[in-house]
């Protein structure tokens, strides 16, 4: 991006960076490089003080030659000094509202300048200035009177300008602050959205991948306590580690296609695979005891929305991983409850004892991951050793009565 100063003095890469610099407070005194908006603003209101300078000569005719060579020379040094209204605005306001005080070809400069002080400064540096132009309209009504406008009326047509250049200012700054501000909660909301969608595929992942690593864990080790095993055994532990680890890689993929941006014009979208629900809780505990693991189902519920059924799924599946990982050779109690209107819970019970435990390292964010999708969906989860003598995992998710779009 070039770096072009804009209208509102900031620089286009930081143009929606700090709402000070957006309506050009700071930064006072650089080098200005305009746009093309820029120069067709700045051609405008240099124009625009040609103009009401030009308007003033007839009113200086009258005036001794001396004065008028002064009015003369000061209006046009006032309109060339119009360009300098973005490096000095406060200066320039300063210089030519007081000179504007007698003289009357400084007006039109006197008016551009305190338009841009009021556009480009707070209230605390433009209200001042507002001020100090109403001030000197008294010396200007008091020593250039007017034949056919009394003083009076005189004055209260210059204050009238004075304030609706600086109201107009005011308006503009203030829509800009609008358009920053709403910028900014655009920007807000996008950030949040993005790390929403990261914190989802990573809670996703996890909950996937530490399901297949464990499970690929469990034969390799079932493979390293028995090398003597008999074939048909062996073999069908190596068939479970190719098909758990081809699985693993289809998740990661998956992952990294919604992550990859695809370029314009290349269609290199990855198909999503099919989410599990609640339908798929008996595959699961069979691919668990398939891997010797000793897990029973009591599936009290036959269907659920789907997003209510995925989300219990994932909670279940992470509990037997961690069961896998933590007292692996107990076994396991998978109990799953619900009506519509009352909510769908799941509890996973297992000894806290151990013959092998798998020795797979970990972040230890699975129970808090669950706990996470937990109460993303509205629910709740509790965890923890019961007196007993086993770990328990309970997870309560609402089950709304209104038939929604999901469950059609």
């Amino acid at each position: 991006m070039t770096a072009v100063r804009g209208e509102d003095g900031l620089v286009p890469e930081y143009r929606w960076a700090l709402p000070s610099v957006l309506l050009g407070d700071g930064r006072q005194g650089r080098r200005v490089r305009r746009s093309l908006r820029d120069w067709i603003v700045d051609v405008t209101m240099f124009l625009i003080a040609c103009g009401i300078t030009l308007v003033g000569l007839e009113e200086i005719e009258k005036q001794p030659e001396p004065l008028i060579v002064i009015e003369q020379v000061t209006g046009a040094l006032a309109c060339v000094a119009v360009w300098l209204r973005r490096r000095w605005p406060v200066a320039l306001a300063l210089v030519t509202t007081v000179l504007s005080s007698y003289l009357e070809l400084v007006g039109g400069a006197s008016i551009v300048a305190l338009f841009t002080v009021a556009v480009h400064r707070p209230f605390k540096v433009s209200g001042p200035i507002t001020l100090l132009a109403l001030i000197t309209l008294v010396p200007y009504v008091a020593l250039r009177p007017q034949e056919d406008i009394g003083p009076v009326a005189w004055g209260v047509i210059g204050a009238a300008l004075v304030l609706t250049v600086y109201a107009w200012g005011i308006v503009i700054r203030a829509r800009r602050q609008l358009i920053w501000s709403l910028r900014q909660r655009a920007d807000s909301a996008a950030e949040e959205a993005k790390r929403l969608e990261r914190e989802r595929i990573a809670r996703e992942m996890h909950d996937v991948l530490a399901h297949r690593i464990s499970m690929l864990s469990l034969h390799a080790g079932a493979l390293e306590f028995r090398p003597d095993a008999p074939s048909d055994e062996i073999a069908r532990a190596a068939g479970a580690i190719r098909t758990n680890a081809h699985l693993a890689l289809q998740d990661l993929r998956q992952v990294i296609g919604v992550l990859r941006h695809a370029r314009p014009g290349e269609d290199d979208t990855v198909p999503d695979r099919p989410q599990p629900t609640l339908a798929d809780l008996p595959t699961l505990v069979e691919e668990c005891r398939q891997a010797g693991m000793d897990v029973r189902l009591d599936l009290g519920v036959e269907e659920a929305p789907e997003a209510l059924g995925r989300n219990l799924y994932r909670i279940v599946q992470e509990a037997l991983t961690n069961a896998r990982k933590h007292a692996g050779g107990a076994p396991a109690i998978v109990t799953v409850r619900g009506t519509r209107g009352k909510g769908l819970s799941a509890e996973v019970r297992n000894p806290l004892w151990s013959r092998h435990p798998l020795r797979i390292p970990g972040a230890k964010a699975g129970l808090i991951g669950l706990t996470e999708r937990a109460e993303l969906a509205g629910g709740r989860l509790e965890h923890g050793p019961t007196p007993e003598g086993e770990f328990v995992v309970r997870a309560w998710l609402p089950w709304p009565v209104e038939i929604t779009r999901e469950d059609v």
